[in-house]
């Protein structure tokens, strides 16, 4: 059994459970492939940041990252917790407002914002836009200079500090897509100008420097290097920082492999380095925001996969077939992510083979899990994949005319559909005839 898996998640007949509900009901009730996710889990690592914050007496914004997963029903959850939530687009923007999110908890993030994503914001009344970049600033004055309101705006900084963590997900570096590099001195002459522009409110500075970090030391260095720009912002300009957030990427368990800390952890870190170099400075103490995306809704979410096809190669390796894969879930075929499974009807069972779990789409790469140790299988049973609920549904796509799955939102053994699975109609409603 997964050491991701407690005696609490296995109900009597040894299947999964998950957020109460029997994983083989869900899968029978709701079709697979199918994402489910325990909303108890969601709930208990939001309040889990938050208590931190609160314990040691700071000003704070526990504000999800939401392009880890992005629905209505998701946003809802984590408004009635009292969180935040970060945006990368219009259409997380868009979803987010129709889930009637406190608009003042809102911020919105990306490297090429449109004029029409910086209107929809602007004319939202979001609570601020974390600029990064300079074309940027001059769509912000663009339309602010036809409107009589004001915008909150952090501005986002490339520290020059490079995560441990894969080179396709590491952001913090100098050599980045995102944000105002430091050592060129772009960082100071973005401030300059947002400072210039009176209805441009410059709330703080951000930095974001990976994912899936297990370090404390590069959010460490991260926090006292903002600390130290906004330090010499005020020796030169007056200026007193309102909100220094850090960003998020805190580490997750998918594989035995894998030793995270209490995500939590990273946060006290973070709060104590900030707390020591800003009374070092005699700087007041500003506002902390922390935006966790995958720590949020990694650990809630599982997929289920119902068995088909399998091939067996003597010697060399035998291949489960699965009726999602890919498309449901690039990671594995993007950047070699690794997850475990398990057979939601027998969890206890004992591993009598180690197989790969391949999906049904024609690629070769489409693989899920590359080695697993599985008991006996046959058609038609139930695989369950862990700790997949950030960017799985996210990154989905409809690569060969395959319908994306439903999500289920499970609580106290009730489970509720949250986004319903797509059906052919759907694949062809934007098609056009030529002929």
């Amino acid at each position: 059994m997964s050491e991701q898996i407690t005696e609490q998640d296995i109900n009597q007949e040894n299947h999964l459970l998950i957020g109460g509900a029997d994983a083989t009901q869900l899968a029978q009730q709701f079709g697979t492939p199918l994402v489910a996710y325990d909303v108890s889990k969601i709930r208990s690592q939001i309040k889990a940041f938050k208590r931190v914050f609160e314990e040691k007496q700071v000003p704070y914004a526990v504000s999800y990252a939401s392009k880890a997963f992005s629905a209505i029903g998701m946003y809802e959850v984590v408004a009635q917790e009292g969180g935040h939530t970060d945006v990368v687009s219009g259409g997380e923007l868009y979803t987010a407002l129709q889930a009637n999110f406190p608009v003042e908890d809102i911020s919105f993030n990306g490297n090429n914002k449109s004029y029409d994503e910086l209107v929809m914001a602007i004319d939202a009344g979001i609570g601020a836009i974390i600029v990064d970049n300079f074309h940027e600033i001059d769509l912000i004055e663009q339309i602010l200079s036809t409107r009589s309101t004001s915008v909150n705006v952090l501005l986002r900084i490339t520290p020059g500090i490079s995560a441990h963590t894969h080179e396709f997900i590491s952001t913090g570096q100098e050599d980045s897509k995102f944000g105002f590099d430091l050592k060129s001195g772009q960082a100071r002459v973005a401030f300059e100008r947002v400072m210039k522009n009176s209805k441009i409110n410059m709330r703080g500075v951000h930095a974001h420097i990976g994912s899936q970090i297990f370090d404390v030391h590069g959010f460490v260095a991260a926090a006292e290097k903002l600390v130290d720009i906004v330090a010499d912002w005020r020796e030169s300009f007056g200026y007193e920082v309102e909100v220094i957030n850090v960003g998020g990427g805190f580490g997750i368990r998918y594989t035995k492999d894998d030793t995270p800390i209490p995500a939590e952890s990273f946060v006290a870190a973070i709060i104590d380095a900030v707390k020591a170099k800003t009374e070092a400075l005699n700087m007041k103490m500003p506002e902390i925001w922390i935006e966790p995306g995958r720590s949020v809704v990694g650990p809630a979410g599982y997929s289920l996969y119902t068995i088909g096809s399998r091939k067996d190669i003597p010697g060399i390796n035998a291949y489960l077939a699965v009726d999602g894969g890919m498309g449901d879930n690039i990671r594995p075929a993007l950047y070699q992510a690794e997850y475990e499974a398990l057979l939601a009807s027998n969890v206890n069972a004992k591993s009598e083979e180690v197989v790969r779990i391949a999906g049904k789409y024609c690629e070769s790469g489409d693989i899920l899990v590359w080695q697993q140790a599985l008991p006996q299988t046959k058609p038609g049973d139930v695989i369950a994949i862990l700790a997949t609920g950030a960017y799985g549904y996210a990154m989905a796509s409809n690569y060969n005319r395959n319908p994306k799955p439903a999500v289920v939102f499970v609580e106290d053994g009730q489970a509720k559909l949250v986004i319903a699975r797509e059906s052919y109609d759907d694949l062809v409603h934007l098609d056009r005839h030529y002929v």
